[in-house]
Formats: structure tokens, sequence, C-alpha cells
């Protein structure tokens, strides 16, 4: 199978992008970072979403998943209750969601068969990373600020509508795991 056939059936929630040109970018942008990781699509179905967490057993595609559904689901909800008082763009939502953690395929390495943090991944956190791959696909300037503010990077920033409903579908599918 193919990369790209492999990068879809990981992140069937790409077909959710109503824009075709957007989506190939979203999808660009993960098969650059896999090609550039240490780490397979098969990978990310098994590791811990996060190296941060002791004995974590959710996978990384199961909390990107998660998050991203959250974000759409948060995004609908508001749409629906708010009606023109608020804009919101979904392909924005969906992409910037899917792309958050894309940067973090950049800070792995293997050291003796274990998965860790490499230097360069503890210097350049994935926001940072992330909106240079995105950066080097063309993605918008709205979706690159999705993916710049979405951790606690974004704190001290003023976040779009479109940010603050990823980053908190993102911290909703993390936090609880933290305890």
């Amino acid at each position: 199978m193919e990369l790209r056939d492999k990068v879809i059936k990981i992140w069937p929630e790409i077909q959710l992008i109503e824009n075709e040109e957007l989506r190939e970018k979203t999808l660009q942008c993960w098969i650059y970072a896999i090609e550039n990781s240490v780490l397979s699509p098969e990978d990310l179905e098994v590791i811990p979403f996060s190296l941060l967490i002791k004995n974590c057993n959710v996978t990384f595609m199961n909390h990107k998943r998660t998050a991203v559904q959250l974000s759409i689901e948060i995004a609908k909800i508001m749409k629906n209750n708010f009606g023109n008082s608020i804009k919101i763009d979904m392909d924005t939502v969906i992409s910037g969601a899917i792309l958050i953690d894309v940067g973090k395929l950049l800070e792995y390495e293997m050291v003796d068969g274990k998965l860790s943090t490499s230097h360069a991944g503890k210097l350049v956190r994935h926001p940072f990373s992330g909106l240079s791959i995105a950066d080097r696909f063309g993605i918008s300037p709205e979706i690159q600020h999705i993916i710049a503010t979405h951790s606690k990077e974004g704190d001290l920033g003023i976040r779009t509508v479109e940010s603050i409903i990823v980053h908190h579908a993102d911290f909703v599918s993390f936090d609880p795991f933290k305890a």
C-alpha cells in the first residue's frame, strides 16, 4: 500500500474537508511529516499520544481523531445555537484540528528501540515545526494560526473562533489523562 493510501486510512476525517485543494494540502502535510519521521502510519495507531504521561494507553491516532471529532461537533453546536451571530469556517476547523500535531512526528527519535523526544524536538516544539510544515504546503494563515496557538504557546495571544474550538477540543481529549 502506498504511503498516500496509508495516510488516508489513518485519517478518514481528511475526506470531511470540502475544499479539494485544502484537503490535498492537508494530506500532503501528513505525508511529508511521516516521510521525515522515525514513525510509520502504523506506528501512530499504537504509540501513546503523549510521552509526558506515564503508562499512557491512549494511542496517538485515538487522541487525534477524538480532538478532530470534538472540534467538528463543537463547531456544529455553536453554529446551530448562535446562527448568524458567529462565523465558523468548518474546513478551517477540520484541517486545523487534523494538523495541530503534525509537527510532533518530527519530535521523535528511537533510542535502543524506545520512542523518545529528540534533541531537536525539545528545542522546537510541534506548534512551530507543524507551522513550518503547513507553510511549506501553502496552508492558509488561518489554519497556521490554529497550529501555532493550539497549545500553551498560544496562551499569550488572541485566538480566532476556530482556534478556540480546536484548542479546547485538544485539551478535553488530553487533560483527563494527565492525572
